[in-house]
């Protein structure tokens, strides 16, 4: 069987026990004693800086807040509420102070602000008649002290459990930076727990490379612990196919008073006593997040579950910041001379905690595979990648591919649509972003369904879509991020809404009223709500969209318009009546 990765499993057990916290890491120029803590309980962290998420780097640190929501939330340092953000998803309820010294700290998955903060901001929603909005304020509006309460926590947002959304930002850059590198109270005397290595033998995305037989069990390695402060790994000698190798860690990393797993701070590789790279976790912009999934190998990620950590980097990843002291082969180790080597991997927290994984690795030469692929066309990293066939065409740019690939196309006839279903390449390929997908349809699509064709995609597990739009020479678009398979269809199905509470209910004790809305095939695009003929103000969470009672809706019987339109124009509406 073919296959790149070759993996060594290490030990799920303890991280390596130090008797004392060493002394935590300091940032140059960073203030140790001007934040404090935003809540009134000890930090005890659900997540940290870095950690790599869907998409992106985890961009401060979850602060629990004892599994519950409307913890007060308090200024870390003097300065102003510079930005209210409200959204579906992201940082849900968000709140922005901007501080003297040139940082600004970002509050997240926040309840309700501070009164004066919320009557603004209901205000403005009112008036633009909006309710997710990003709203930029003077520093006379809102000026707050170190101390202050701003808000109350909660679970908005993209947000599975009650806790806060802290960061630490570079006002100018707008680099979030890592919080726990400016002397926050947090206690953490827990080294991080290595569990896996990966060897990489040529491309990271592409099954073309040898086939070494590691172990009885295939690639995996019974964990090995040499001593209380060293791992080791299979005897502590390793059969490594010889050539340029790429080294990748699955570790985790947990903290005093809580089970949650978070990463390491540093990471550094060595052959034969010389660091090789470097990864450190310190500064990521939203810019460049995305490069997450350069670093992190995204096809182990989709298909085994697992988050391993590149300590090379890849052609096409950009997070130059992230990656320091890199050999001339940008952090893969050369074992062209067949000779064995001492390889050493240490890994540090963010509070100076070690553990140390040692092994030796062995070159071992074994033949190419030579087995018959499909035919394919040659895509280049960072580089622009063009591809057309007679009913499909694309264009990648040059940040789009972050490895070099083999792309590989097929077309299936499929009665049910408007298209051929389009298979491009392989959805665990990842691309870095947005790019218009033209395809032509195969019949003619009726003139009074011409607003109403949707790109279909599937990634052989779930199916979406987006609404298309024609072109001038009869073909239609949309913007994709994936690779996977593609057609177009018809969707004349307007989106489906559920009242939460029955029609003529008596709502004087309930706190809001709600209506679950979601559509089969695109998305929702636009709802709204409109009480005895006037606009109220609905919130929108996962498929929720609720009305929080308020001023604007006095005791007494009230008719309610509830409306939602998706992606394509199809409307539904729904009438109820209530009495609060």
């Amino acid at each position: 069987m073919t296959m790149k990765k070759l993996l060594c499993l290490l030990a799920a057990i303890p991280a390596l026990a130090t008797a004392q916290q060493k002394e935590k890491p300091a940032k140059t120029g960073y203030p140790l004693d001007y934040f404090r803590n935003p809540v009134d309980i000890p930090i005890y962290l659900a997540g940290n800086f870095g950690e790599c998420r869907p998409g992106h780097f985890h961009s401060g640190i979850d602060i629990k807040t004892l599994g519950k929501e409307n913890q007060p939330v308090h200024a870390a340092a003097d300065g102003y509420v510079s930005r209210i953000k409200m959204e579906k998803g992201g940082f849900g309820h968000g709140l922005y102070i901007t501080h003297p010294n040139g940082y600004t700290t970002l509050y997240a998955h926040l309840n309700k602000f501070a009164p004066a903060i919320q009557k603004y901001l209901e205000t403005q929603q009112y008036d633009q008649k909006k309710w997710n909005l990003d709203l930029q304020l003077s520093p006379m509006q809102f000026p707050v002290k170190k101390g202050q309460q701003i808000a109350w926590s909660g679970n908005t947002g993209a947000s599975s459990a009650p806790h806060l959304h802290f960061e630490i930002r570079n006002t100018k850059t707008e680099h979030p930076l890592n919080p726990e590198l400016f002397g926050l109270p947090i206690t953490d005397k827990i080294p991080p727990t290595p569990v896996e290595v990966v060897f990489y033998k040529g491309n990271v995305y592409e099954d073309n490379t040898v086939t070494v037989t590691l172990a009885k069990k295939g690639n995996e390695y019974k964990p090995v612990k040499t001593d209380n402060n060293r791992y080791g790994i299979n005897n502590n000698v390793v059969d490594a196919p010889a050539g340029f190798t790429g080294i990748g860690i699955n570790a985790d990393d947990f903290m005093d008073g809580s089970d949650n797993t978070i990463t390491f701070y540093t990471a550094q590789l060595y052959m034969d006593d010389s660091l090789q790279a470097q990864v450190t976790l310190d500064d990521v912009g939203y810019d460049e997040t995305r490069y997450i999934n350069a670093y992190a190998d995204f096809k182990t990620k989709q298909q085994r579950r697992k988050w391993v950590q590149c300590l090379f980097q890849l052609p096409g990843n950009r997070l130059n910041n992230l990656f320091q002291n890199l050999n001339q082969n940008r952090g893969r180790l050369n074992l062209t001379d067949n000779k064995q080597h001492n390889i050493h991997i240490v890994l540090t927290d963010d509070n100076g905690n070690e553990s140390v994984i040692a092994f030796k690795v062995n070159p071992v030469t074994v033949a190419a595979d030579s087995a018959v692929t499909a035919p394919c066309t040659p895509f280049k990293a960072a580089q622009p990648n063009t591809f057309t066939d007679a009913n499909i065409a694309f264009s990648l740019d040059d940040r789009q591919l972050y490895d070099d690939i083999c792309f590989r196309y097929s077309s299936k006839e499929w009665a049910g649509g408007y298209s051929n279903k389009y298979s491009l390449h392989e959805p665990y390929v990842p691309l870095h972003h947005y790019f218009d997908l033209q395809i032509k349809p195969n019949k003619p699509i009726p003139f009074d369904l011409r607003s109403k064709v949707t790109l279909m995609y599937s990634d052989n597990k779930d199916e979406d879509g987006r609404a298309a739009t024609a072109t001038d020479k009869g073909w239609y678009k949309a913007s994709v991020r994936n690779f996977g398979v593609y057609w177009l269809d018809i969707d004349t199905i307007p989106p489906t809404i559920k009242p939460i509470q029955k029609d003529g209910a008596n709502l004087s004790k309930a706190k809001q009223i709600t209506f679950e809305v979601k559509d089969a095939m695109t998305s929702v695009k636009t709802f709204g709500g409109y009480l005895d003929g006037k606009w109220i103000c609905f919130e929108q969470h996962a498929n929720l969209c609720f009305y929080a009672f308020d001023s604007h809706c006095p005791k007494g019987k009230h008719d309610l318009t509830f409306k939602a339109e998706d992606e394509n124009g199809n409307v539904n509406t729904v009438h109820l009546s209530f009495t609060r």
